[in-house]
């Protein structure tokens, strides 16, 4: 008797603590934050990714009363600004907003990544996606996906791909493996660097995301070929799809979300998931992010959770798929 009591009040004081716990982390969540936070983004300023991240840096300026302050670092596909999030204390000023290349493409392309993409991070909100296209250099005598492959296997060799992204380096590989032809890859640290590159001619070929494709598009600075996503885009309506050109069920979608730490407290994370559902409910937030090249679709925690999960699964298997070695 004596036992089950001293295990009865054991539990009742387990859960006393874990009530006061719970109170302690919804006063924080609510005086949160008292002080600046930090947002770091993968990819270098330009990118679609660094105007998003700075677009709602100051969206939670503005309504959290503190300076939300976006920190660039760029390069090893990402992995240097995932790396250092995760090592942070998940406190809630450290915050990551990044895309497919660091938690959902890494693991296939990197035989070493210094992080895990599920048990080092909380996931906090998924923002929207970033579609993709294939683009030329208007000076070559390319203006469709068939004429892109006939080109290159009457020329093997003569061309290459530039991408500054995860999305460009598999498509760019997929569209080698399915129609069987012989293009180079030209990496780039960001997508900004070889768009300038493919305006100048240095490389005839690129994958990049609408972000950095749309203004370029608008001046036929490049011609668009295809888009990747399976379905059409509103945006780009009159842009064929690789499914419906040269690659059958082809269907490629970066997205992009929001990240703190592991062990971020979950009144923390839902507040400030909240505030995006908020902005990111705005018609006029999504049509002038829609105009930069981002599609908006909010989930919160635990939706965002499980799609970073399959994602994972998808785009890994994807890798494989395509024949691309880690490096």
């Amino acid at each position: 008797m004596m036992q089950k009591s001293i295990c009865r009040s054991g539990i009742g004081a387990f859960a006393v603590f874990a009530m006061f716990a719970a109170l302690i982390s919804r006063a924080d969540a609510q005086n949160y934050p008292t002080r600046p936070v930090t947002i770091v983004t993968p990819f270098a300023a330009g990118s679609v990714t660094d105007a998003t991240a700075r677009s709602i840096a100051a969206h939670l300026q503005e309504t959290l009363g503190q300076p939300f302050v976006v920190e660039n670092r760029a390069g090893a596909g990402g992995m240097l600004a995932a790396s250092a999030v995760a090592k942070a204390a998940p406190d809630g000023y450290t915050l990551l907003i990044t895309t497919n290349s660091t938690h959902s493409a890494a693991p296939g392309l990197f035989k070493v990544v210094p992080y895990d993409p599920i048990k080092d991070f909380t996931p906090v909100a998924r923002i929207g996606s970033f579609p993709s296209l294939i683009a030329v250099n208007p000076n070559l005598p390319i203006k469709s996906m068939q004429g892109l492959v006939a080109y290159a296997k009457a020329k093997p060799g003569k061309l290459s791909f530039a991408h500054g992204n995860s999305t460009g380096h598999i498509a760019g590989e997929a569209l080698k493996q399915r129609t069987k032809i012989d293009i180079s890859r030209v990496p780039y640290r960001s997508n900004p660097t070889a768009m300038t590159d493919l305006i100048a001619g240095h490389v005839p070929l690129m994958v990049p995301d609408f972000g950095t494709a749309l203004p370029q598009l608008k001046t036929q600075k490049i011609r668009p070929l295809a888009v990747l996503t399976k379905e059409r885009s509103s945006t780009l309506p009159d842009v064929p799809t690789l499914h419906e050109t040269v690659m059958p069920d082809f269907d490629l979608l970066a997205w992009a979300g929001l990240f703190a730490p592991a062990g971020l407290p979950a009144p923390i994370a839902e507040r400030i998931s909240g505030e995006l559902q908020t902005m990111l409910s705005k018609p006029e937030v999504k049509q002038r992010m829609l105009n930069v090249g981002v599609e908006v679709f909010y989930t919160g925690p635990k939706e965002f959770d499980a799609y970073v999960k399959s994602e994972l699964v998808k785009w890994t298997g994807l890798i494989k798929e395509v024949g691309i070695q880690p490096e």
